[in-house]
């Protein structure tokens, strides 16, 4: 049964929330008096499923349900997790959190407040321990940071739940250990904008100048390296000493104006934002933020093929979603379904069909989790063993669409101490869009050479083996390209 999250305030941020637990397979239940609050969400969750997908490389859960309550109270009723995004008001989030608590007392509440503590969120609450701030960033639906901040009037382990919650949903819960006013992130966007203000109203650079020095420069090492491991490389082979010592007597230098606020005149809010219409004015907010999405799913991509900063939080909620295979007995043996996927945008051709390198990543796919089955894994290439293929033979039996889900399948054709010999099914429920044969030679890599695979490997694969040819030899098992079939 599909677990339930209640979402009061549906504004970028709430829809954002709504987006990301609705996709990872929660029932949502919306709470907004606002009566485009509907609409609003529906074309942010149009944009998150257009894009969520794209970043992972095993498929989506089925999707939940999505209402509206009509009250408060009808939206958190049974409700696992609660997350508040209403308007930045004291006083409104306490009169939100009474209500909420009057319901659901125990139920775990988040706030996605950029400012305010826990401790002052938790004011003459009924039950401070489950209320705590869980600040994510926009889009919701695919940045992966939630800064959750407790206080000492907290429970430990309440926290951890709410923390494993998000990580369900493939989010990198960030435990800050101190609360402080605005967390951490937002202190460091506080300042940058506080600077960005000053330049503009001094006329030193339009908005569109402050925006490309970020985006051609920092932004983009920011984005993968963060400000502290960026400036140790800065300091070349001396490290984080050398730049503190070359760098650190700057910070006494009028350089900026970072406790200096320009005052918010009618005269600087208009010139700032003509200037913003004159940068983007040309995009709707909506073709800005598929941009946007498009362009976060590719630096994303790239980290994670990298296993790098959030890149490494999407490979790790892959692998928490990866489907394992039991080991077939002789009298029951079956090939072997060992991958589960889906169709995603980066996939198909200007046909909307998938594109053919796609129909080898998924026999790829496959076949690794074969590997990693019978024990020939990472840990087993880093010991300086690997099976590479030697040869492979596609044949494509059908089409696959944006968004089918697909399963790989092995049966082993047979095996030797030195080759594997595999047959790999790709399939749309029962119906086969391609099979891949491929023959495998275990390698010694330091040597270059073929060698027999280890004795814990071949332990693993000899009983599939055995168990496998029971079953009735594919048809086209040891086809050629163009040849007939008999």
């Amino acid at each position: 049964m599909a677990r339930k999250a209640a979402i009061i305030g549906g504004g970028v941020i709430g829809g954002g929330w709504a987006a990301r637990f609705l996709l990872s397979g929660w029932d949502v239940a919306v709470f907004d008096p606002d009566p485009e609050a509907p609409r609003k969400i529906g074309e942010v969750l149009a944009n998150a499923r257009a894009a969520l997908p794209a970043l992972a490389d095993v498929p989506m859960p089925a999707e939940g349900s999505l209402t509206f309550a009509e009250t408060l109270t009808d939206a958190v009723q049974s409700a696992d997790y609660i997350q508040e995004s209403v308007s930045e008001r004291l006083d409104l989030k306490h009169r939100v959190f009474a209500h909420i608590q009057q319901a659901a007392p125990d139920a775990l509440l988040g706030s996605s407040t950029s400012g305010f503590k826990p401790s002052e969120l938790q004011e003459n609450s009924a039950n401070p321990a489950v209320i705590f701030v869980a600040h994510p960033f926009n889009p919701v639906y695919l940045l992966p940071l939630a800064e959750i901040v407790p206080s000492p009037k907290n429970d430990p382990q309440r926290i951890e739940e709410a923390k494993e919650i998000l990580r369900e949903i493939g989010m990198f819960p960030l435990h800050i250990r101190k609360e402080i006013d605005a967390h951490i992130a937002d202190r460091f966007l506080e300042a940058v904008w506080r600077e960005a203000l000053w330049l503009v109203k001094d006329g030193v650079a339009t908005t569109e100048e402050i925006d490309e020095a970020i985006r051609m420069g920092f932004g983009l090492r920011w984005g993968q390296m963060g400000l502290f491991e960026t400036y140790r490389v800065a300091g070349g082979e001396a490290g984080m000493k050398h730049f503190m010592a070359q760098f650190g007597p700057c910070l006494s230098w009028p350089w900026t104006k970072l406790m200096d606020v320009p005052e918010f005149t009618d005269e600087l809010v208009d010139l700032i934002a003509g200037q913003s219409d004159a940068q983007s004015g040309h995009h709707t907010i909506r073709e800005l933020e598929r941009i946007r999405d498009r362009n976060l799913i590719g630096f994303l991509r790239v980290l994670k093929d990298s296993n790098w900063g959030a890149g490494k939080v999407l490979l790790e909620h892959d692998a928490r979603r990866r489907v394992t295979a039991p080991d077939p007995t002789p009298d029951s043996a079956v090939p072997l379904v060992l991958a589960h996927m889906q169709v995603l945008p980066g996939w198909i051709d200007y046909n909307g069909h998938m594109t053919e390198s796609r129909y080898l990543f998924a026999s790829s796919e496959t076949c690794d989790a074969f590997l990693r089955h019978i024990g020939a894994d990472m840990d087993y290439v880093a010991g300086g063993f690997s099976y590479y293929t030697a040869e492979s033979h596609i044949m494509h039996a059908g089409e696959a669409k944006l968004g089918d889900r697909l399963t790989g399948s092995v049966q082993v054709l047979g095996a030797d101490d030195k080759r594997l010999h595999l047959f790999i099914r790709i399939e749309r429920g029962e119906t086969l869009v391609a099979s891949i044969e491929q023959m495998l030679l275990h390698v010694d890599m330091a040597a270059g050479k073929s060698c027999s695979a280890r004795p814990e490997v071949l332990a693993r694969l000899r009983p599939l083996a055995e168990a496998h040819a029971a079953l009735p030899r594919p048809e086209t098992a040891g086809r050629h390209v163009g040849q007939r079939k008999s």
